[in-house]
């Protein structure tokens, strides 16, 4: 049914119009109501050191919710600024925590952090390993995640609070998403909104220089989101996060979060259009060739896609391909962290 609705309203609304970078960035954040945010209050909670980092934990305001929680990391003996990078974590059903999945604090990971990092991250919090490369690492929550999710109510059952949390916050986002739209925004708009004034905030700091952002899964849509709505994102890592819509009717539409699929978006451009809009900023895509999540035809057909937005600038344009499932380990890593230091340096 889903093919023949698609054969239906390609009829309808014609082939997907493929928009200059420019052009395609201003009429997607309309469609998707980008919310214009600020970082407000901003308060530094408390510091740490851990071996050669130096943490802060810092909270700030955009407006409304819970107070947004966030570390900045850096080198412990850096002198002068060093270049920024926005950390953005990843959905993979988790909302009990979310900056925690990628950047430790002074009490370390929990449980079912460890557990999430083993599974798509080699083991280790990527915040802090980048910020041991010289970088000034923020990883920040957003609307739904750690420090703003809901209070739900959770039933008692087996298994940890934090999981119980995740099985009820899943069913719960169908609830975000229609709030969202019933204000005129979308999910998307709402977390992009987000990122958007955390970047900002990044920048705003003397000890920091150029900023670039990276994530995985839905870290990587953020990503991509990031970079085609800041113009001053100098570079974007997006991994495990590529494919075009199409390849995803019928299969794969289901396995994702609402922020995929912003109202209006595929009547403008392909997901890859949108993030390759920033061409010829630099622009590195990570595709994982046994990603579950994601048909290979997919990565392909949005690979061919960038690569046509960079045409005029194909050296700006890295893409990664791995035999490997749905992740960003460790080599893959270190990779984009290289990618990140020559493009930021």
């Amino acid at each position: 049914m889903f093919a023949e609705l698609a054969v239906v309203a390609a009829a309808q609304f014609g082939p997907t119009p493929a928009l200059p970078g420019a052009e395609l960035r201003a009429a997607a954040r309309d469609a998707m109501g980008v919310l214009d945010l600020t970082a407000r209050d901003v308060r530094v909670e408390r510091t740490w050191t851990d071996g050669d980092l130096r943490g802060e934990e810092l909270s700030w305001t955009v407006g409304f919710g819970p107070r947004t929680g966030a570390y900045l990391l850096r080198p412990r003996d850096a002198d002068g600024p060093l270049p920024g990078v926005v950390a953005l974590h990843c959905h993979s059903s988790m909302k009990w925590a979310g900056k925690d999945k990628i950047a430790d604090g002074p009490e370390g990971p929990s449980p079912e952090v460890r557990r999430l990092r083993d599974a798509v991250y080699g083991g280790r919090a990527f915040a802090g390993a980048l910020a041991r490369r010289g970088f000034a690492v923020l990883a920040h929550d957003v609307l739904a995640w750690g420090s703003r999710r809901f209070p739900l109510d959770v039933p008692d059952g087996p298994g940890s609070e934090p999981d119980r949390y995740d099985a009820a916050a899943r069913e719960h986002e169908h609830v975000v998403a229609k709030h969202c739209a019933a204000l005129g925004t979308s999910f998307a708009g709402v977390v992009a909104g987000e990122d958007l004034a955390a970047a900002a905030y990044l920048r705003s700091r003397p000890d920091v220089g150029p900023v670039g952002c990276a994530g995985l899964s839905g870290g990587g849509l953020r990503a991509g989101l990031l970079g085609a709505f800041d113009p001053e994102i100098r570079a974007v890592v997006v991994a495990a996060m590529m494919s075009s819509y199409r390849d995803l009717i019928g299969t794969h539409v289901h396995r994702h979060t609402w922020m995929f699929y912003p109202p209006g978006l595929p009547r403008l451009g392909d997901w890859p259009d949108l993030v390759a809009s920033r061409a010829p900023a630099p622009l590195m895509v990570q595709y994982a060739l046994r990603d579950e999540l994601f048909p290979e035809a997919g990565m392909r057909r949005a690979h061919a896609v960038i690569e046509e937005r960079y045409r005029d600038a194909p050296e700006a344009y890295e893409a990664v391909f791995a035999d490997v499932p749905h992740s960003f380990d460790v080599p893959r890593q270190e990779q984009a962290f290289d990618w990140l230091a020559a493009r930021l340096a």
